[in-house]
């Protein structure tokens, strides 16, 4: 299933086979974080920080929302935790559809109001068949489930998360039958993904844009995460420009908050660098055992841990390579940890890294580990990649793309420089703190959400009777 973030691919398969199915795996570029933690993490804090300061709707007002998000299942998305529950908290009715996961295994529950309604995936077997079956499984119950709900509690709007980009199957039912109307949420870009695991284009991106410009086609309203994905949505998807609302995936103040160092990180020597995200191969974490290596032979320096937080496709090849460069005693490989476990070895970091591998996927998504290193006041070194420097500015050193020598000395300028270590740590909390958090990308969905039934009442009275 797709549960493993969003490009959680576990199994080998080769491009030509399955590609089509592969590429709706997503980077998790904007939920990376939301599957490193356990279950046991996901708590109400995880809603979002205080309430913006917009009116609730009117008590005589009924707005009722049906989300489909089939990556994750829900509050373990982030993101779409977050949406749902700041809707919820303005007044609107808002509903679930996602798969089934570790620790969130019920059928149907309501968690702050929000009822969640989740369905079985086939075990993921990996290849164009396990993919083909897992698909059609997730739109056969998002469909039936979108009826059940429809005929229960009923919905005006149906918020569309993907990948994949399948989902507007199902809005375009609703849409086309009963006058609902549909928002495209893109987490994730998938033609620029296929193109990021394959080097190529081809028969099957131009499917994977095909899929896009529909959904796009259908949107009402499309939410993008990032400018460089708004350009996306005006571009390829044709969307007028007064539809797109760029919504961060702004951090939860309430959850990502610093703890107590522990040195036992450290395993004996002076200083600790960290990582936190999916182990896959656009991460690029082979280019940071490069950089590792690098730091230990070129530069003779035995005083830096490093731990690398998270799971994903790569992991064992990741591992081997570090067991091949003569690594195993400087880096910890931890796989996935609950919240506590995650912010005590970021708190515990002296600097923090994001070796993403330069391509058009990476180049164009927002990474939630860059802002969450942040929001913890943690000095960052990653590749110069666009969004990357729009998000971090000067929290961060930036090295020449895939150069690992260079990456690894940023990393020793940093450990070797307290007060700009310092300096730049309170540049990125202060800049989260002030503009990137949650609470203040909340508004910006509200809007999106106003524009949507200000359309519906156009639309109401244009077949109003004179």
């Amino acid at each position: 299933m797709l549960t493993p973030y969003r490009d959680g691919d576990d199994a080998t398969i080769q491009p030509d086979q399955a590609g089509v199915a592969n590429l709706f795996k997503s980077t998790g570029a904007n939920g990376e974080l939301c599957e490193l933690a356990s279950p046991d993490a996901v708590s109400a804090g995880l809603a979002g920080a205080a309430p913006v300061a917009q009116p609730r709707l009117n008590a005589a007002v009924r707005r009722r929302v049906l989300i489909i998000v089939e990556n994750l299942p829900v509050p373990f998305d982030r993101r779409v935790w977050s949406e749902a529950a700041t809707l919820s908290r303005h007044g609107y009715e808002v509903s679930v559809i996602c798969p089934k996961g570790p620790r969130a295994t019920a059928s149907f529950e309501v968690i702050d109001g929000i009822a969640i309604y989740r369905h079985w995936l086939p075990r993921e077997r990996g290849g164009l068949l396990g993919y083909l079956a897992e698909y059609s499984a997730a739109l056969f119950w998002e469909f039936v489930l979108s009826l059940k709900i429809l005929a229960t509690r009923g919905f005006d709007v149906v918020h569309a998360c993907n990948p994949p980009d399948l989902i507007f199957v199902v809005g375009a039912f609703h849409k086309l039958l009963f006058g609902k109307s549909f928002i495209f949420d893109q987490h994730d870009i998938n033609p620029e993904l296929y193109e990021a695991k394959f080097g190529r284009r081809g028969f099957l991106w131009r499917v994977m844009v095909l899929l896009e410009r529909i959904t796009f086609a259908l949107s009402d309203v499309s939410i993008a995460t990032n400018h460089s994905y708004r350009t996306i949505a005006l571009e390829r998807g044709r969307m007028d420009p007064d539809r797109v609302f760029v919504v961060r995936s702004g951090p939860n103040l309430s959850r990502v908050r610093p703890l107590p160092p522990n040195p036992v990180w450290k395993k004996g020597r002076k200083f600790l660098v960290g990582y936190v995200g999916v182990i896959g191969r656009q991460e690029g974490l082979d280019l940071l055992l490069e950089s590792i290596r690098h730091i230990r032979r070129k530069r003779n320096r035995d005083d830096v841990q490093f731990v690398v937080v998270g799971s994903g496709p790569e992991l064992d090849e990741v591992k081997a390579l570090a067991t091949t460069l003569e690594l195993d005693d400087v880096v910890t490989f931890t796989g996935r940890v609950d919240d506590t476990t995650l912010f005590t070895i970021l708190s515990t970091a002296d600097v923090c890294v994001n070796p993403d591998r330069p391509n058009a996927m990476n180049d164009k998504s927002t990474m939630n580990k860059i802002m969450e290193y942040m929001a913890l006041g943690k000095p960052i070194v990653q590749f110069d990649l666009t969004e990357g420097r729009v998000s971090a500015a000067e929290a961060s050193l930036y090295a020449k793309c895939t150069d690992t020598a260079e990456f690894g000395d940023k990393i020793l300028e940093l450990i070797d420089d307290p007060v700009r270590r310092n300096a730049m740590g309170a540049f990125g909390r202060n800049r989260v703190y002030g503009k990137l958090a949650w609470d203040h990308e909340a508004a910006k969905l509200l809007s999106a959400y106003e524009k949507v039934f200000e359309l519906r009442e156009v639309a109401e009275q244009a077949t109003e009777p004179a």
